[in-house]
């Protein structure tokens, strides 16, 4: 098991996510892509919570395909093109981690790869 690291001299998180992640030494890295709201037959969600959701079972089936699961999550970074998709993103965050606390950067940007895309998600992870 990782080593969460919420130290008091650090600000506490806001939301489900930790401050640091320590990873044993000699464990197994996974780096997982930026997952988009398309799944695997090419459809894009109908909706923003929809390409959210999409993106974590995406990462969720990655993780599945190493032997891996939500709590050997290290980092994940989260790509939106609107900070009101902030709530939703944390929402849907927190349940589809089912508990996992790995570090976590939220950026809104100009813009994705096409103009449907409204949300990415790229992931480490290590076991």
């Amino acid at each position: 098991m990782h080593k969460i690291l919420n130290p008091p001299t650090a600000p506490a998180p806001f939301s489900r996510y930790s401050q640091g992640v320590e990873v044993e030494a000699g464990k197994r890295w996974l780096s997982i892509a930026g997952q988009v709201g398309v799944d695997a037959a090419g459809k894009l969600a109908d909706t923003v919570e929809g390409q959210h959701e999409q993106c974590w079972k995406n990462v969720l089936a990655v993780l599945t395909a190493a032997g891996m699961g939500p709590h050997d999550l290290v980092k994940i970074t989260i790509f939106v093109t609107t900070a009101d998709q902030t709530a939703i993103s944390r929402q849907v965050r927190d349940r589809m981690l089912q508990g996992a606390t790995p570090t976590s950067t939220l950026l809104v940007v100009a813009g994705l790869a096409t103009p449907d895309l409204k949300v990415e998600i790229e992931a480490w992870a290590a076991a």
